[in-house]
């Protein structure tokens, strides 16, 4: 259990081992760097990793070995500036991309800094998180909030942002038909997503009527719940039920979910484009033979790159997408382990953890 908190310069909110989080005074962070900027984080959404870190300490190869701060869904205001700072200034509201690439190597000297070799990421081990009253990033992963968005919303341009980079991944134009697998947060920002980049339709697919229908408020035009049949006879029944012709453009899996992943094959046309956002098991049984003879263009997505951000408070200022709908509830800083058990739970779809008074 959390233990319960005081005055403290910097209040965090620390993962010990499994379930075992507590609140702990951390010191302050220093700008080492001209260009780095402090920040007094206002608010953070909890992501399934976040929740999947506290469950059970790791997420593949990544292992909780030493205590760490949980939280990487943030957005913040600027309390100090290096010397070199140019792009923000004190007093500014930003959304806070919570990923620091080397910068040198091949991956990011190739502008996929999100497959850099040496990331030092937010609340992946060993680098601590933003669940804390304060942080330091470089000015260049602070992203400027327009007047109009709000701090509650530019905590969610991470994962906004994760459904930018998706979408990009498919390549999908102006015009095509996009299938979502999945609806939880990404699922259902990949939905908005697609709609803001021209999808003439978009059909969320899951097995909870709730998520659907919430799909159907928030941005997709038509939804598909599986039936127990096989993944080849689900892709039909899909693309008769919502008029796909002879297949989906486009399909995006954020569910992780193997059924899923077959499906998504399988309703996809000849010349089609699929994309994995979503984390499953380690290994599945994949429809090789269709992927081949459609000569599908299959990608994954990790995070988000160069541009992402950008396109996501773009996407948010302009009015194509509303973020402020996901948004459940918003609770203190204190009550941050009870708002973990509640996501763990399916009691919302994303809760904000207010930053430590």
């Amino acid at each position: 259990m959390a233990s319960e908190t005081k005055t403290r310069e910097n209040n965090s909110f620390v993962l010990r081992g499994i379930k075992d989080v507590l609140f702990e005074d951390r010191p302050v962070p220093k700008l080492t760097g001209p260009y780095d900027v402090l920040l007094r984080v206002n608010y953070t959404g909890i992501c399934g990793s976040d929740v999947h870190y506290w469950q059970h300490g790791r997420i593949g190869h990544f292992v909780v070995n030493d205590p760490m701060v949980l939280g990487h869904e943030s957005a913040g205001t600027v309390v100090e500036v290096g010397s070199s700072v140019s792009s923000v200034q004190k007093g500014d509201r930003v959304a806070m991309e919570p990923g620091i690439p080397c910068r040198r190597c091949v991956r990011c000297k190739e502008g996929k800094y999100n497959l850099c070799f040496d990331m030092a990421f937010a609340a992946t081990p060993p680098y601590d998180g933003t669940l804390a009253k304060y942080y330091v990033l470089p000015e260049d992963f602070c992203y400027k909030l327009p007047e109009k968005v709000s701090l509650e919303e530019g905590a969610l341009m991470e994962p906004l942002a994760v459904a930018v980079h998706i979408t990009k991944q498919s390549g999908l134009k102006q015009g095509d038909t996009c299938v979502v697998f999945g609806a939880g947060p990404v699922g259902l920002l990949c939905c908005a997503v697609a709609k803001a980049f021209g999808a003439k339709k978009v059909v969320a697919v899951d097995i909870n009527r709730e998520r659907l229908d919430f799909a159907m408020s928030f941005a997709a035009d038509a939804a598909f719940e599986p039936g127990r049949v096989s993944a080849a006879e689900n892709a039909q029944n899909l693309i008769k039920h919502n008029d796909l012709g002879r297949g989906a453009d486009v399909a995006i899996d954020a569910s992780g979910a193997e059924p899923s992943v077959q499906t998504a094959i399988h309703v996809l046309r000849m010349g089609g484009s699929y994309v994995q956002g979503g984390m499953g098991r380690d290994e599945i049984t994949f429809p090789i033979m269709a992927a081949c003879t459609k000569e599908l263009t299959v990608k994954g997505s990790f995070r988000y790159g160069s541009g992402d951000y950008e396109t996501a408070v773009n996407l948010v200022s302009s009015g194509k997408v509303d973020v402020k709908k996901l948004i459940s509830r918003k609770v203190s800083f204190e009550d941050a382990e009870k708002a973990f058990e509640d996501v763990k739970n399916g009691k919302a779809i994303k809760v904000l953890i207010e930053g430590p008074k």
